[in-house]
């Protein structure tokens, strides 16, 4: 019984112990907390930096007004976002223009589409047109 007693004393003393380091030590670090700098509007350095307006996204239905979300505001073709209109919109591109002059924004500003062309080789040539 004072066994017993003096294993449930040591138990809750250990416990009492292991809650106050918890307590004094450091929080823990959050594995899904956004990056140094990030929280405070800060970007790490691999990532573009834009200081005006973002294309997020393009809707173009096939009845309606085209529109496009500029920064988080949703603009239909024609409307003003600041002191700019929409004055065109793509798949790919929105066109604003503003006391600055025409301003063009891109879903994937900093990458270039190129078409890849693939060079035939003589067997591919031959087999082709059916020959060994």
């Amino acid at each position: 019984m004072v066994d017993r007693m003096m294993r449930a004393g040591l138990l809750l003393g250990l416990s009492c112990v292991a809650a106050a380091a918890v307590a004094q030590s450091p929080a823990i670090s959050d594995p899904t907390r956004p990056l140094a700098g990030m929280a405070s509007g800060g970007v790490p350095g691999d990532v573009l930096i834009t200081s005006g307006p973002v294309l997020q996204s393009v809707m173009v239905p096939k009845k309606g007004k085209p529109s496009a979300m500029i920064s988080g505001q949703m603009v239909t073709l024609g409307e003003n976002f600041g002191e700019s209109r929409l004055i065109a919109l793509s798949e790919k591109e929105a066109v604003l223009e503003g006391p600055g002059g025409i301003e063009r924004l891109t879903l994937t500003p900093g990458i270039e589409k190129t078409n890849v062309v693939l060079k035939k080789t003589a067997t591919r040539s031959a087999q082709s047109k059916g020959q060994p």
